[in-house]
C-alpha cells in the first residue's frame, strides 16, 4: 500500500505565520489547510502535494474540488453562525493546472446568506495566477442540541 501521509514539503511553502486551520475527518486525510491570522475565514490555503497528484503530475481535479468544499464550506459555516451546515451546490471551473510543491489559496466572497442557505464564490490561485473558480450553495441545518 503507498504512503499517503504528507510530503515533508507541505509546509515548506506556507507563507510566514500562517496557522494550520482546523479540519476533522476527510479534511485530515487531504490537508493540511492553513489560515492566516487576523483574516476572518474567508482565506485558506494548502500545498499540492503527491497525494493529490494524477498521472500527469498536477494535481487532480478532485482535490481541487475538495479544496474549494473546504475553504468555502469554512467561509459558509462562519456565516451561518458556526452552525452546521451541508454542501448542496458546488460549481468549479477550471482554468489552469495546480503543480506539485506549489501553495494555493482559496479566497472565498459570501454572496448572500438567508435563513435556510448560505451563497458564495471563490478563487483559487497561487500568486496572481488563477488555478479555479467556484460558485456554491450551502445549507444551513438546525444547531446541534448540547449533550
Amino acid at each position: 500500500m503507498p504512503d499517503l501521509s504528507p510530503d515533508a514539503s507541505v509546509t515548506e511553502a506556507v507563507p510566514s505565520g500562517w496557522e494550520r486551520l482546523p479540519t476533522e475527518a476527510f479534511g485530515n486525510h487531504v490537508g493540511p489547510f492553513w489560515r492566516p491570522p487576523g483574516e476572518g475565514d474567508c482565506l485558506c490555503g494548502f500545498t499540492a502535494d503527491g497525494r493529490h497528484g494524477n498521472k500527469r503530475d498536477v494535481v487532480h481535479g478532485g482535490m481541487v474540488a475538495t479544496a474549494f468544499d473546504i475553504g468555502l464550506g469554512h467561509a459558509c459555516w462562519s456565516a451561518a453562525d458556526r452552525n452546521p451546515i451541508v454542501t448542496v451546490s458546488l460549481l468549479i471551473q477550471y482554468v489552469d493546472a495546480l503543480r506539485m510543491g506549489e501553495f494555493a489559496t482559496v479566497q472565498t466572497e459570501i454572496v448572500r446568506v438567508t435563513r435556510s442557505m448560505v451563497f458564495v464564490r471563490g478563487v483559487m490561485k497561487v500568486a496572481d495566477r488563477t488555478i479555479a473558480t467556484a460558485d456554491g450553495v450551502w445549507k444551513r441545518l438546525a444547531p446541534r442540541a448540547a449533550s
